[in-house]
């Protein structure tokens, strides 16, 4: 949604797609289209995986850019529904890809990836060039599958693809399944809410990277993309976070304190489904690349989110 605002007051025609499926509420995701309504935006409700549809899109609108943010997201869901995953993540790529192939000319595809895919890497800050090939959920080798696959369609088409590894991303509107927003949910109705810790207590950090922030990094990359034609044509792969990694138990104090309410707290071991320990990004590929400078430290995102939050509920 918030992107697609963005590029609508840039002066781009925008088209959307959705599916609307019930992995978290989806009058929220009818609220996030009735504002892209509001500014223009139509969005469709489809299924990325429907290749006759996206053919027809596709041919009707000839876009200049395709940007693919659609995925089943979550870490410790795949462990419940796994099939989402290859549905919407695996399949669905490769459909659009394939789509997107037909074209003439082919435009450039930015699509989310994620710093899941460092998996259990221990090198931080995490950099575009460390081996990601330990995946720590079916969600991060899902996502180690796209840039793959992305490869692939580079390498035999010239398609030009850019792959976004988003750090934890928060803000109004955002997912109802992430930590910054239950919690919220949980500390004002007065319910416990539970913080991860690592096998041998340690803390767990997130390297929380505000909305805005992210859609600086998305737009700056859609409009650096290279052609996709043979000889011009980039693979590339790209780091989006804030660079300021901190505790979870940081989060909760921020959001205690602009809550006006102390949080039910619980500590418990990490559960075995795919969470890491910590993530920190470092974002120097991006901002050479397209001026990637990440600007809202977290309690001023959280300020703004809370606000949001009050208003919406």
């Amino acid at each position: 949604m918030h992107v697609g605002i963005e590029l609508k007051k840039r002066g781009y025609s925008v088209l959307g797609l959705d599916n609307y499926n019930n992995y978290y509420s989806v009058a929220l995701k009818r609220d996030r289209t009735q504002k892209l309504k509001d500014v223009g935006v139509v969005t469709v409700d489809g299924d990325l995986a429907d290749g006759e549809l996206l053919d027809e899109l596709l041919s009707m609108c000839s876009p200049t850019h395709v940007l693919h943010l659609a995925a089943q997201a979550g870490v410790r869901y795949a462990a419940k529904n796994p099939l989402a995953y290859v549905h919407s993540n695996l399949l669905g790529f490769v459909t659009l890809l394939e789509s997107v192939k037909k074209m003439e000319p082919m435009p450039p595809v930015i699509y989310a990836s994620s710093s899941s895919v460092y998996g259990l890497n221990t090198k931080v800050p995490f950099s575009e060039e460390d081996r990601v090939d330990q995946p720590a959920s079916l969600y991060a080798a899902t996502k180690k599958s796209n840039e793959m696959i992305a490869h692939t369609y580079y390498n035999i088409y010239g398609m030009s693809l850019t792959g976004l590894r988003f750090f934890t991303v928060y803000g109004p509107y955002g997912r109802p399944d992430m930590a910054y927003f239950f919690f919220t949910q949980r500390i004002l109705k007065g319910e416990e809410i539970q913080i991860f810790e690592g096998p041998n207590g340690e803390t767990v950090q997130r390297d929380f990277t505000y909305i805005d922030d992210i859609v600086d990094g998305v737009i700056g990359s859609l409009e650096s993309a290279p052609p996709s034609v043979k000889g011009e044509a980039e693979f590339r792969l790209f780091n989006l976070g804030n660079t300021n990694p901190l505790p979870v138990t940081t989060l909760v104090e921020n959001l205690e304190e602009l809550l006006g309410k102390k949080a039910v707290k619980k500590v418990v071991p990490m559960p075995a489904t795919g969470d890491v320990l910590a993530t920190h990004a470092n974002v120097s590929a991006a901002y050479e690349a397209f001026g990637y400078n990440p600007k809202t430290d977290l309690k001023t995102g959280l300020k703004r989110f809370v606000e949001w939050f009050r208003e919406y509920y």
